[in-house]
């Protein structure tokens, strides 16, 4: 059996991150510094070291405020993503997957969640077979032969095409990477909401509740202090007026596109979110990231449409989770029922 420390000592968690060649920016040290600085979640991260030498460090938070009875303790909560074992080379036995899966099972909280992400060991989910098991979809681009490949192989035609468009529209690119431009970031993103709810069938006021979380102004400027330059905002003007805005996050091998907005009126068919992802893109393939993660989106959605054309590979990774009161069925039945009530479309 493993020797268990919890929470994660900073230098063990950076030691075993450099081992883990595969681990994503909701992985690191600047994510978990960042979930950590809105002082709402309490790091109950753990480390598990074999007889062997092995070290798995499964990254988990709580609710501050909640007895552990009561606690729901996840890798991590929402709306922080997949956090998911980190260990050398992300490999792991089946015996070790075993034995942190039933640590994870006796840990006394009313549930337990572990995120795995896409690349995750399958001895993970072989050993699982006391949790639920949810798949969920992740477009990775693959950056390894550098951006001409990407360019030339992966770009769909129609995305170059619209990018040589967006290059002669006279756009004016700007890269902030000390959170000056969130103010402009979060004008374009009240303008997405209203177009986003239109589009679900949803009111306004409630699709803005329900992304609240996601782009809290506290969570953004965490992330921005906490990732310092390699948190980057993408802007794109038109005529001196903001009309798009991407959010890049860097970590490990990967940078990650975490959210966008767009002034689709003042934007026209200017086509600047492909301009700037394909900067963005072009920046890690020159700064040696191995891969661009384009987040989460639904095969036949617009938004799957619109990361396929980048030739983003969809993939899946799993959430394992054990409950022990069916909590996640109880909470989801004013969703389902209200969705029922507005007609609502999950087609964005």
């Amino acid at each position: 059996m493993p020797t268990v420390t919890s929470p994660v000592p900073r230098e063990v968690w950076e030691s075993v991150l450099k081992s883990d060649g595969s681990a994503m920016v909701t992985q690191s040290l600047p994510w978990r510094d960042a979930l950590l600085a809105s002082g709402r979640f309490r790091d109950v991260s753990r480390l598990y070291e074999f007889p062997s030498g092995q070290r798995i460090i499964l990254p988990l938070a709580r609710r501050k405020f909640r007895p552990g009875g009561a606690a729901v303790v996840s890798s991590w909560p929402k709306p922080w993503a997949a956090g998911g074992p980190i260990c050398a080379d992300g490999r792991v036995s089946h015996a070790e997957a075993a034995a942190v899966l039933a640590d994870v099972a006796s840990l006394g909280a009313l549930a337990a969640e572990v995120k795995l992400r896409h690349d995750a060991d399958p001895n993970w989910l072989d050993a699982s077979n006391r949790f639920q098991v949810q798949e969920i979809e992740d477009w990775i681009l693959d950056l390894d032969n550098g951006f001409d490949d990407v360019w030339q192989h992966k770009f769909h035609a129609s995305t170059r095409k619209a990018i040589r468009k967006a290059e002669r529209s006279g756009l004016e690119i700007e890269v902030d990477r000390t959170g000056q431009l969130l103010g402009s970031f979060y004008e374009l993103h009240q303008k997405s909401v209203v177009r986003w709810a239109a589009m679900q069938h949803s009111p306004a006021w409630l699709t803005r509740a329900r992304l609240a979380p996601e782009v809290a102004a506290s969570r953004m400027r965490s992330l921005a202090d906490c990732f310092g330059p390699d948190f980057a905002i993408w802007l794109a003007r038109l005529h001196g007026r903001p009309v798009a805005a991407i959010v890049v996050l860097r970590a490990g091998a990967y940078a990650m596109y975490f959210w966008g907005a767009m002034d689709k009126e003042a934007e026209g068919h200017a086509h600047a979110p492909d301009l700037l992802h394909k900067l963005a893109i072009e920046e890690a393939c020159q700064l040696g990231y191995r891969y661009y993660d384009l987040g989460g989106a639904r095969p036949d959605s617009s938004l799957g449409a619109f990361k396929r054309k980048f030739g983003a590979t969809l993939l899946y990774r799993h959430t394992l989770r054990i409950e022990h009161v069916p909590v996640q069925a109880i909470a989801r039945v004013p969703t389902v029922m209200t969705k029922k009530l507005i007609g609502y479309r999950d087609n964005v």
